[in-house]
């Protein structure tokens, strides 16, 4: 399901890499997407099927929206992607 995720953001203009040839956003998102499971110990496929659930878990007024804003809201911008990329497929 990750691998479809990497493609959907590839296909929506997201970068792979930067200029210097590191992992870019991407990754990034993947990333994040996967300590949102292993904190919330649930599969990718469990986040996909409650995703709603998670965004607002870590959006601004949910219960975790600390840690959805860390790093300048690299969480809650990478799950609310995914949950973009789950409503597509």
């Amino acid at each position: 399901m990750l691998e479809n995720f990497k493609k959907y953001l590839i296909e929506q203009g997201y970068s792979e890499f930067t200029p210097a040839g590191h992992p870019s956003t991407v990754y990034d998102y993947i990333k994040r997407v996967e300590r949102i499971c292993n904190r919330e110990n649930i599969t990718v496929q469990e986040l996909s099927k409650n995703i709603s659930f998670y965004v607002e878990k870590y959006g601004p007024l949910g219960r975790e929206s600390e840690f959805g804003k860390r790093s300048h809201n690299a969480y809650i911008n990478a799950i609310k992607r995914f949950e973009d990329f789950t409503k597509r497929y």
